[in-house]
């Protein structure tokens, strides 16, 4: 069977409901691996979407930067953040144009950001290694191959999905801490829920 057809999405339309689409609670990923979110980071999140990760990093005291090119999504992401007495430096930006260049973190996190094609995911890539300082850590996770098993969330195109060899070529100048494919069950709102094929990044780069 074909592939299906490569289709932009129209992220602000998708946002544009009165609840929340991903649900309001971080990422199982960064929950399950919170110990090893850096005291005090100064971290930036990448495609945050409605801000439940940037939202949680800046509970746990994290300095947090975040950016979507989607605008009904910050204004959300705005109104969770001020609900949980934290600030968000947020941004309208497209990740294509992102400058990686401009600021070095301590922590970049990118969740769930796959649906570009392998020519910006690969520039993508190249920038978030950019974007760490000496010592900062990368933490990367998103959907597996075998997610097109699933109907959980998620891209339905093998060409944004990851898969262990390409994320450890990509980040090979990083430390890696965790490469790893599994599966779990997702209850992050109604566009992430029900078993899913995941797989976890999270790599030093060198001081």
């Amino acid at each position: 069977m074909q592939p299906p057809i490569l289709q932009p999405l129209d992220w602000n339309a998708k946002f544009d409901r009165k609840d929340y689409l991903y649900g309001t609670q971080p990422a199982a990923f960064l929950r399950d691996n919170a110990g090893l979110i850096p005291a005090g980071a100064r971290a930036l999140s990448i495609a945050e979407g409605e801000g439940r990760n940037a939202t949680f990093l800046a509970r746990r005291g994290c300095t947090v930067t975040a950016f979507d090119g989607a605008p009904n999504a910050l204004e959300k992401a705005q109104k969770l953040a001020e609900r949980n007495g934290v600030t968000l430096d947020l941004h309208h930006a497209d990740i294509a144009v992102w400058d990686w260049d401009t600021r070095q973190y301590d922590l970049v996190v990118a969740i769930h950001w796959q649906f570009t094609p392998p020519a910006l995911r690969d520039a993508v890539f190249s920038g978030l290694g950019r974007a760490l300082k000496p010592g900062g850590r990368l933490m990367l996770s998103g959907y597996a191959m075998a997610q097109l098993d699933h109907s959980s969330g998620g891209p339905r195109h093998p060409d944004h999905l990851y898969t262990e060899q390409l994320l450890a070529r990509a980040f090979s100048d990083l430390t890696i801490l965790r490469l790893a494919s599994y599966e779990k069950v997702l209850d992050e709102g109604p566009g992430h829920s029900g078993r899913s094929a995941l797989i976890d990044l999270i790599a030093d780069k060198p001081s």
